[in-house]
């Protein structure tokens, strides 16, 4: 059940998608005054070494993350992305890749609150020693809890603002459907949250079903969403993970144009085969 550690996968494509549209959520947010609540379902351990074991193991940052070093032009959402992943390393390196708890929490302000949850034994001990560097008192909160239950202790929160993100590891099939019932739970508890769901795009029909299945709810609850995909490889010799989607119900209503500039871009500097592409669909 513990065998998924994101170090693993730091700063590869999927991460990309996923924290380029997390920063433009976050950002459209915390322009209001009142306080925004976000609750992280599956949070990680917050921080990843790129130079460590794990990550050079894999080498998925440098068909990721590293790929966007060198480029002189990025477009505003890239350009932020890349901008605040500099904020954690020395100049010209790439050393440090902070996970969404880390990104979020430079994001928000003295009032707004961070709800993290992570079950894995080992990841949820470097999250609580990650976030007490940051000394951030009772703004984070660390649950050694399942993040889909733990979600509904905080919605809606006081403010009635908040951002959930819910980015399983999918490696146990039943978290497709948990992931429904997680947001199909959440809408009817907090109709007016912002909802980002990130899923994998693999050979598996209930990967392939999520973001249809996510759609019908969000339509049927008379809400706003947002699709988006990129694919970075898809020939017949391509592994690991080809591509990723990210879900948004009740998107910020700037979030579409911002992905239709990076998303291109992202499939330029990420592509890794003549099948590279992305998806951007949205509706309500």
């Amino acid at each position: 059940m513990f065998s998924y550690r994101h170090a693993f996968h730091a700063g590869n494509h999927a991460d990309v998608l996923k924290h380029t549209a997390l920063i433009a959520m976050v950002r459209y947010l915390t322009e209001k005054d009142a306080a925004l609540v976000v609750v992280d379902t599956h949070a990680g351990a917050g921080l990843y070494r790129l130079d460590g074991d794990y990550a050079e193991k894999s080498g998925e940052s440098a068909d990721g993350v590293a790929r966007l070093k060198g480029t002189a032009e990025l477009v505003p959402a890239l350009q932020d992305y890349r901008d605040l992943i500099a904020t954690f390393n020395a100049k010209g390196q790439m050393k440090v890749y902070p996970g969404s708890p880390f990104i979020v929490h430079q994001l928000l302000r003295e009032h707004d609150r961070l709800k993290l949850f992570e079950l894995h034994p080992t990841d949820a001990r470097a999250l609580d020693g990650n976030v007490a560097q940051l000394e951030a008192g009772r703004q984070i909160v660390v649950f050694r809890e399942d993040g889909f239950e733990g979600l509904k202790k905080f919605i809606p929160p006081p403010s009635r603002r908040a951002l959930v993100l819910c980015d399983p590891s999918y490696e146990i099939k039943s978290d497709y459907a948990r992931v429904l019932a997680a947001m199909t739970d959440a809408l009817k508890r907090f109709a007016t949250g912002t909802y980002a769901i990130w899923y994998p795009i693999i050979a598996r029909p209930e990967a392939h079903a999520l973001p249809r299945r996510l759609k019908t709810l969000a339509t049927k609850s008379g809400k706003s969403w947002l699709n988006a995909s990129l694919t970075v490889k898809a020939g017949k010799d391509a592994t690991g993970l080809p591509a990723s989607g990210l879900f948004v119900i009740n998107p910020p209503h700037t979030l579409k144009a911002q992905l239709a500039l990076a998303l291109p871009q992202m499939v330029e500097l990420l592509g890794q085969d003549r099948n590279a592409a992305f998806g951007l669909d949205s509706g309500g």
